[in-house]
């Protein structure tokens, strides 16, 4: 389906009924990636609407090109959503960069977020500040490197976990988003990326059910600067896993499906 804003066209995808979650997907990928790791949260549990989108300039998602940093991302994804969604509040998750704009989303709008989950969400001007772990890989498939594409080489060696099923999972999702990234757009974000407010100072403390998922090996993002965060979140749990770096979904897929189900518990539990 594809929303029109008035600088931006935004195309997402609705699975299931009930309560809304906005679910933002990373840098140089799109909706799929995020289907892919959050869709088997919901074979069991019901009364949830996951509203999948391309972010602005990803996917099918057009944008601007006035639009030239996260503010104004940030103010397209909010527009889509009060229209798409008037008068209702929501869950939203969001994975590296989709997590930093979910961040922003609580920032602006806490009180008609239920609740938040950040997988390694991603601040890559502060990381960039030699906060992050030096990369390392601990279970390798050597055997699959002699496979690889020339443009799956570089994501392959990022990662700490190596396997056959998680090749195929970037090149069924990963590699064609990357295709249809808006190159123009991204060069502008990456220039402007951090938000002009200050996304770890809110002007109170967020009471609803959160959950930060970062990778102890996340040599993108790391896992430090998501921790300066924590007395905003007093209903918060920071869980840091072995094991795991920027692809921690498909890294530690049973660690992150059982926290994950245990925050939507939380926010359904949740009373106000």
């Amino acid at each position: 389906m594809e929303h029109k804003l008035p600088k931006s066209t935004i195309h997402y995808e609705v699975f299931g009924e009930g309560r809304p979650m906005l679910v933002l997907h990373g840098g140089y990928l799109d909706h799929r990636h995020m289907v892919d790791a959050l869709e088997p949260l919901f074979d069991y549990r019901l009364d949830w609407k996951r509203i999948y989108i391309d972010i602005p300039g990803h996917g099918k998602s057009a944008v601007d090109p006035s639009i030239s940093n996260h503010d104004q991302v940030l103010d397209l994804i909010l527009a889509f959503v009060s229209e798409i969604l008037p008068g209702q509040s929501f869950a939203v998750a969001g994975e590296s960069r989709g997590g930093y704009l979910a961040r922003g989303i609580v920032h602006r709008k806490p009180d008609v977020v239920d609740g938040a989950l950040f997988i390694v969400p991603g601040r890559y001007a502060v990381a960039a500040g030699g906060s992050v772990p030096t990369h390392v890989t601990l279970t390798r498939a050597d055997g699959l490197i002699a496979t690889l594409q020339p443009n799956e080489v570089g994501r392959f060696n990022r990662l700490v976990v190596q396997s056959g099923e998680i090749l195929e999972k970037i090149r069924r999702h990963k590699n064609p988003a990357t295709a249809l990234v808006d190159q123009d757009h991204q060069d502008k974000i990456n220039a402007n990326y951090e938000y002009a407010f200050d996304v770890d100072a809110p002007d109170r403390p967020f009471l609803k059910p959160v959950l930060f998922l970062l990778g102890r090996q996340d040599s993108m993002v790391g896992y430090h600067d998501a921790l300066r965060a924590i007395e905003c979140f007093p209903r918060a749990t920071f869980a840091i896993l072995d094991k795991a770096g920027h692809s921690l979904s498909w890294e530690q897929p049973a660690l992150f499906q059982a926290l994950a189900c245990e925050w939507l518990q939380r926010v359904e539990d949740f009373e106000s």
